[in-house]
């Protein structure tokens, strides 16, 4: 095996690049390793641990965020491939005068245990909820081209893709039912 020409700097420089977010309205340039996941970028660059490492294969749903108002698995994406996305993350739900209502319901309904799917959990139902406000149908949708009625079946299937190692379902499902019912 021939050794390189190149040195250490051209090396790391050819294994990172620049990227550019809007992480919870403000922006971050940030030099990553082009190997970076958008979950490790958020966790280990910018200090926001509220999205979880859970199953790091985008099984769990520990890790939801807010991508363009889109929900993602932050583990599955690479950071560098969002140059210039907005990135919405728990700690980016709440507003200036405190709690969001979703935030609110979920304490109400006491709809976490251990806390540790929670931010996730969270992300997913606002990402949700602006779903079913755009009237997109899910599976369990009885009508594919009218308003999308919110009931618990549609929920569960909207959320289906967050797991809660507790159990804290029913408490959850009833949260995302309040805030849907006070926006």
């Amino acid at each position: 095996m021939q050794e390189g020409t190149g040195n250490a700097a051209t090396a790391d420089d050819e294994r990172s690049s620049r990227v550019a977010l809007t992480v919870n309205g403000t922006r971050r340039e940030l030099t990553l390793d082009n190997r970076t996941t958008l979950l490790d970028a958020l966790r280990e660059k910018l200090g926001l641990i509220g999205a979880k490492k859970g199953c790091d294969h985008g099984q769990c749903g520990s890790c939801t965020v807010l991508l363009d108002g889109r929900r993602v698995k932050s583990c599955l994406i690479f950071a560098v491939t969002l140059d210039g996305c907005s990135v919405l993350t728990v700690e980016g739900l709440a507003g200036p005068n405190g709690l969001s209502p979703l935030q609110e319901a979920f304490i109400a309904q006491d709809a976490f245990q251990c806390g540790y799917c929670t931010p996730g959990q969270l992300c997913s139902a606002r990402g949700m909820l602006d779903e079913v406000a755009e009237n997109w149908p899910s599976a369990v949708s009885d009508d594919l081209t009218g308003p999308v009625r919110l009931t618990e079946a549609e929920v569960r299937e909207r959320m289906s893709g967050n797991l809660c190692r507790c159990a804290a379902y029913p408490h959850i499902v009833a949260a995302v039912i309040e805030s849907a019912a006070s926006r």
